[in-house]
């Protein structure tokens, strides 16, 4: 009986492994032929842009958009931090915070600089981290009202972000090229918490080094990542103007992905940039800030996505037209099947192992596998390796030889994040969605502290 139910698992299991690796698989081809042919063309011809070519860029007025509730900890760090870093004459820091949250209000206010706005979005939180965007919305067309000028970019970062110096004169190099543009997210190391947070930084590693280029390369429109992120002022005045003067979507969790999707449909350009910082160098021009440290967390911040992406994306976005888009919103709405193909995996594992222990203690043995599923478990494991081997590569690419080792083992921690999450996330979209911003507890790198 275990070992039927072994074998019915491990073929539900592999058979959907497969097909999700076969998907990865073209993925990766398309990549690696991308790079091959940019080598053989592109640079031969032109010399590979970095942040030099950015001296001199600085026109048009950007504003940064900054949500926050219950960030009382860490918002007078990172106000200061940016003021600190950003290399850009003409910007303002528009800072949404509630009523009933005067912690947060007070350490906004100590940070006495007149490129920092505090906004007090009139209402009690937490409501939506997209209700307090809309507002932070309207309160830009009243500044804007009153210094009788028009932003060129609205730029949307978090409250623990540590934002790169160059990063506005970017948004203004290619604004206007683009509705929006995406920088990558570069999740830092945490030491206290290397399984659990590491493994942020492989999955940003891989999907931010490779996915989303690929993304942009076949012409599907690139999902805003909530941080690093500029949206055209004309852009987000056209999807407010067809969203009843809201442009961030108030009833999802995953606002900042759709945002990405819905310009796209509109016909803006969605544009994702991996600009070195020095030719030849790994460290690009990006957002990077630390991820949840522990289990719960950490599940709670991925049911979020899992949530507005795989379940609410079905109906509030549709799939979009042309094979190229298609193909990724498929990519990004598979998490809930992977995570039931996953937990079968595990269970098919722990009762082979059941059966292979009772026969080192003198049980008959396991009958043999059927060819078929023979031939299928190893192909799979093949196509794991592969897997395995991509995820360090890029991991090591982006932190290091030690850190890409360790991505390997950190993959089963993510496999079991994404179990959990899954799990919460469809009852989250059984209740009828959020009703109220979800958000973990935020540190800023102590490092860069003031």
């Amino acid at each position: 009986m275990i070992q039927r139910v072994a074998v019915e698992l491990s073929l539900f299991a592999a058979a959907g492994f497969l097909l999700f690796a076969l998907d990865d698989l073209l993925l990766d081809l398309i990549y690696i032929a991308r790079r091959v042919w940019r080598a053989l063309t592109i640079y031969r011809r032109f010399v590979p842009a970095d942040a030099g070519m950015l001296r001199g860029t600085a026109e048009g007025w950007m504003v940064v958009f900054i949500p926050a509730w219950d960030e009382a900890a860490v918002i007078g760090d990172m106000l200061r931090a940016t003021l600190e870093r950003f290399d850009y004459p003409d910007y303002s820091l528009l800072v949404g915070h509630y009523r009933n949250d005067a912690a947060t209000a007070a350490a906004i206010r100590q940070v006495t600089d007149p490129r920092v706005v505090a906004v007090d979005i009139g209402v009690d939180g937490p409501t939506t981290k997209a209700d307090c965007l809309n507002r932070l919305y309207d309160a830009l067309v009243r500044v804007e009202t009153a210094e009788g000028r028009r932003a060129a970019a609205v730029i949307l970062h978090d409250a623990e972000d540590l934002v790169h110096p160059q990063e506005l004169k970017l948004f203004a190099r290619l604004i206007g090229r683009a509705g929006v543009v995406q920088l990558p997210v570069v999740p830092l190391v945490d030491p206290a918490s290397p399984w659990i947070g590491g493994h942020y930084c492989d999955e940003f590693a891989e999907s931010h080094g490779k996915e989303l280029v690929v993304r942009e390369a076949v012409g599907a429109a690139i999902p805003l990542a909530g941080v690093g992120c500029a949206i055209g002022r004309e852009a987000l005045g056209r999807l407010a103007s067809s969203e009843g003067g809201r442009p961030f979507a108030g009833g999802s969790m995953t606002e900042d992905y759709e945002m990405g999707l819905r310009l796209g449909a509109l016909g803006e350009r969605t544009m994702f940039v991996r600009l070195p910082v020095v030719h030849g160098q790994p460290a690009v021009v990006a957002s990077r800030g630390h991820f949840p440290a522990t289990l719960d967390t950490a599940v709670r911040q991925k049911a979020r996505w899992l949530g507005g992406i795989a379940f609410s994306g079905w109906d509030r976005l549709g799939w979009g037209r042309g094979w190229g888009e298609r193909w990724f919103r498929m990519r990004d709405r598979r998490g809930p099947l992977a995570a039931v193909l996953l937990l079968a995996g595990y269970v098919a594992a722990l009762l082979w192992s059941q059966l292979w222990l009772a026969q080192w203690l003198g049980a008959p043995p396991p009958a043999p596998l059927s060819r078929g599923l023979d031939w299928l478990l190893r192909l799979t494991a093949l196509l794991l390796t592969w897997r395995v081997l991509m995820r360090g590569m890029f991991t090591a690419s982006a932190y290091g030889l030690g850190e890409g080792l360790m991505s390997v083992p950190r993959m089963v921690i993510g496999n079991v994040i994404a179990i959990l999450a899954a799990r919460r996330a469809l009852m989250i979209h059984l209740r009828g969605g959020p009703r109220q911003w979800d958000k973990t507890a935020h540190i800023f790198p102590a490092e860069t502290a003031r």
